[in-house]
């Protein structure tokens, strides 16, 4: 018998930890069940008073169960009792990695409550692979209808009852938003609005998608046509929503794909869509997105911008370029509005 003497026990088992799925350089999965996600930013902490933006900000608990979060911001006010516009966000992450916490998408939504002066939801929804979709669709679909339920506190089911939102919240004017895979969940939050009422007969006045996150079985456009299914966007359905009605070509994925849901169903009044020049994987999925909205009959007003020459989601990386400032005005343009 072979001596284990002198044997490195903790080296031993780590030779044993494989990784049994992964989408390379953003997430494992090894065989001990447990997840390492490779490109998770550092948290911020929520802030009463941003020193660059003077948006207050706070963390709180919209749902015990699921057991469910989100970080709200408000903007420097202006007048005691104030209305503005809500924003509910949900942020990117390829819906397996991130956090509404994460110190850029922090930044980010500090930067957008001071300039279009709206009060910001972003939700914390559950991930993948702890959660597989639709888990991420119900969370952020939840955490709309929190935030309409204070349309009306006297009427409010909700144990949980956030002053900022009844006091401040104008809920003739509601959007959602969302960036990357946020896009994404953007659409399917949409789409369910078109459907499913919100509490109180909160309508959905507009959505914003920057840079969405949509796939499909076939490459269009500038995706590769050699190992397509080797990029990010295809190999992270696999990992979200392995037994996806469906596969690749689920309509929450790709919401062309033969018998989709009409388009024309989108709850909301208006949508703004951004696209970057140089976003191989992401831009041309939008703008068939963009295309299809247009000429599927929906009566709402939809518009398009492209940034050239920039990459995925460069904005939310670099929000002080002149190209990362135009975008978020366009944001703040569209929530304004």
């Amino acid at each position: 018998m072979e001596s284990t003497e002198g044997t490195n026990i903790n080296s031993y088992s780590n030779s044993m930890k494989q990784i049994v799925l992964q989408i390379p350089t953003f997430i494992h999965v090894y065989n001990d069940g447990t997840v390492e996600r490779l490109r998770n930013m550092p948290r911020a902490p929520p802030s009463l008073n941003d020193p660059a933006t003077a948006v207050s900000s706070k963390d709180i608990v919209f749902s015990i169960n699921p057991l469910l979060a989100a970080r709200l911001y408000l903007p420097k006010l202006h007048a005691t009792h104030q209305k503005l516009p809500v924003l509910v966000y949900f942020h990117g992450g390829a819906l397996c990695g991130e956090s509404a916490f994460a110190e850029h998408h922090h930044e980010y939504c500090n930067i957008v409550a001071s300039q279009a002066n709206v009060i910001i939801v972003s939700v914390e929804h559950r991930k993948a692979p702890e959660h597989y979709l639709p888990a991420a669709y119900d969370d952020c679909w939840a955490g709309l209808k929190w935030a309409a339920s204070h349309a009306n506190a006297t009427q409010n089911s909700y144990v949980i009852i956030e002053p900022w939102l009844i006091n401040h919240g104008d809920f003739s004017k509601v959007f959602i938003g969302g960036d990357s895979s946020g896009g994404n969940l953007v659409h399917n939050v949409a789409m369910r609005a078109g459907v499913e009422p919100l509490p109180n007969g909160v309508k959905l006045h507009g959505a914003y998608m920057n840079h969405p996150y949509f796939c499909g079985s076939k490459p269009i456009g500038s995706e590769p046509i050699e190992g397509f299914e080797q990029t990010l966007p295809y190999m992270a359905w696999g990992v979200v929503y392995p037994d996806a009605p469906g596969g690749i070509d689920n309509p929450m994925v790709n919401p062309m794909a033969p018998g989709a849901p009409s388009l024309a169903n989108l709850g909301c009044s208006k949508m703004f869509i951004s696209v970057a020049g140089d976003d191989e994987l992401f831009r041309d999925r939008a703008v068939l997105y963009y295309e299809a909205v247009k000429a599927s009959g929906w009566k709402g007003q939809v518009q398009l911008f492209e940034e050239k020459g920039e990459q995925h989601v460069y904005y939310m990386f670099h929000p002080h370029t002149e190209k990362g400032k135009r975008l978020i005005k366009h944001v703040a343009d569209f929530l304004t509005q």
